[in-house]
């Protein structure tokens, strides 16, 4: 067992060995215990009705995470090395990265009304802005001293941006990558409770309902649970692409 997997399991014990504790004492009549908790998630694993809802779930968080990736990384890249971009496109996702989600997601439905588009903007607008801005600032302070020495024996801007600069600023573009899906989690959740309950969002809004906080309380889990889990395979996938390039984690 390495260290890092020991302190990960130790905080994970910790935090499991408190919410037992608060949920015996009790702190709130509405705050079940770990294990009620993790009894009804088994439950619902065990009737299927946990796949179904993140069958739903995963719909625009997968769509809204791959674009907001593909299309934040490209922009990032153009507004690092260009500062005519930078100043052209930069405050507007710093304006999106400020701007109280819950007050947009009106304008979204009654644009695009109460289905799958409207969603998958909501995990984008989460995530696409913390993309952007870790993407341009690492592109932006990729060292100079490496894109001169690649200039001096004749690399063309392609090499350099392909060869250097990419995998310079690789670990700052996947700590953006980590950020958005974790905002992108957040979007899509809060696009299932403000818009139309649907996937895990419904299992959320319908225990509550009906006072079933165990259930509550297990649903929000399994979306941290897979949400740690993306963003480990998301650090492994860093690994593999840029080994020898990876600038370490504080979990490490």
């Amino acid at each position: 067992m390495t260290r890092s997997f020991a302190l990960k399991l130790l905080s994970a014990l910790l935090v499991f060995g408190a919410w037992e504790i608060a949920g015996r004492i009790p702190v709130s009549y509405a705050f079940p215990t770990f294990f009620d908790s993790m009894s009804a998630l088994f439950r619902m694993a065990f009737d299927g009705s946990l796949f179904v809802a993140y069958a739903e779930t995963l719909k625009p968080l997968v769509l809204g995470v791959a674009i907001s990736a593909f299309i934040g990384i490209a922009l990032g890249l153009w507004i690092g090395l260009s500062s005519w971009f930078d100043w052209l496109f930069s405050p507007i996702f710093v304006v999106m990265q400020a701007a109280p989600l819950a007050a947009l997601i009106p304008l979204l439905v009654m644009a695009y009304g109460i289905g799958l588009t409207s969603k998958v903007f909501v995990v984008c607008i989460m995530a696409m802005p913390v993309i952007v801005l870790n993407t341009a600032g690492a592109v932006r302070n990729t060292p100079q001293n490496l894109k001169a020495m690649s200039h001096s024996f004749l690399a063309t801007d392609r090499d350099v941006l392909l060869k250097v600069i990419i995998p310079a600023a690789s670990p700052l573009i996947f700590s953006g990558l980590r950020l958005g899906v974790s905002a992108g989690f957040i979007g899509a959740i809060l696009s299932e409770l403000k818009i139309t309950p649907t996937g895990v969002g419904d299992i959320i809004t319908f225990s509550r309902s009906i006072a079933d906080y165990p259930s509550m309380y297990a649903a929000i889990f399994s979306i941290i649970l897979l949400a740690v889990l993306f963003l480990n395979l998301l650090e492994k996938i860093e690994i593999t692409l840029f080994e020898g390039n990876v600038r370490g984690y504080a979990s490490d």
